[in-house]
């Protein structure tokens, strides 16, 4: 399935986050090597999703689901949220973590390297590319990027390389993932909690914090929210904690 059509079921309502998946976890070195990989059309893995009715799907977030059949992500979903992010320049409905992770991304045009915003390294090099920016806008953002590349003295002698470089970042959205499917009769929530947490053993690795809090929401699906009421509660009184069952110092 293309990334821009996993996207576009997002928004639709048709792919969502099952309320005992964690939050969002990845840093800044994560999002770079996502994207870098894709750039250069690297393997970055598959998706594994949960086909079932919406009418009995406990997901993440405020967003409505579509009628029918919905897909829940049990595996993939750092790296899809990385994606909508970066692309629709905003978290999705379900996010749970530090937006700043995947904001504010560029791209180099010759050094073909992603990092994120620096005013002081950046400003005045027209090379650094707004990755969001470009995404949003498509073709007519190419248009925009060379017509400025083009009056730049220099960088006018390159920019046929460029718009290589530049087709091939917005071809990302076009790349197809594998996305495998759980499904039938005979998987229960119980069974699919715990194939999510078979899978999830590599990557960001899950705690054991983690693992419980997704057994917990598999049979009670507003515990995170009420944890996390409570942690908010305590840290008033001074007491620190996390949903990895562990103080904060």
């Amino acid at each position: 399935m293309k990334i821009s059509t996993i996207l576009d079921h997002i928004d639709s309502g048709h792919m969502a986050l099952p309320e005992f998946q964690r939050g969002y976890v990845w840093n800044r070195d994560q999002v770079r090597g996502l994207f870098d990989s894709l750039y250069r059309r690297h393997p970055v893995g598959g998706l594994l999703v949960w086909a079932t009715e919406s009418k009995t799907a406990a997901h993440r977030g405020d967003g409505p689901l579509a009628a029918g059949v919905v897909k829940l992500l049990l595996d993939g979903q750092q790296r899809i949220t990385t994606l909508y992010g970066v692309v629709r320049g905003k978290p999705p409905k379900f996010f749970d973590g530090n937006a700043q992770a995947f904001t504010s991304m560029r791209f180099h045009l010759e050094r073909e390297v992603f990092a994120f915003y620096q005013p002081v390294k950046m400003q005045d090099d027209p090379l650094w590319i707004d990755v969001t920016e470009l995404m949003q806008k498509g073709t007519r953002g190419l248009g925009e990027v060379v017509g400025r590349l083009s009056a730049d003295p220099s960088s006018a002698a390159k920019v046929g390389e460029y718009v290589g470089r530049l087709s091939r970042l917005l071809g990302i959205t076009d790349i197809d993932l594998h996305v495998e499917e759980v499904t039938g009769a005979d998987k229960t929530l119980d069974i699919v909690v715990d194939i999510f947490n078979q899978v999830n053993s590599g990557g960001t690795k899950l705690s054991k914090g983690d693992l419980a809090l997704a057994k917990i929401c598999a049979e009670w699906p507003e515990a995170r929210d009420r944890m996390k009421a409570n942690l908010r509660a305590w840290a008033v009184a001074d007491y620190h904690f996390n949903l990895d069952c562990s103080c904060v110092r």
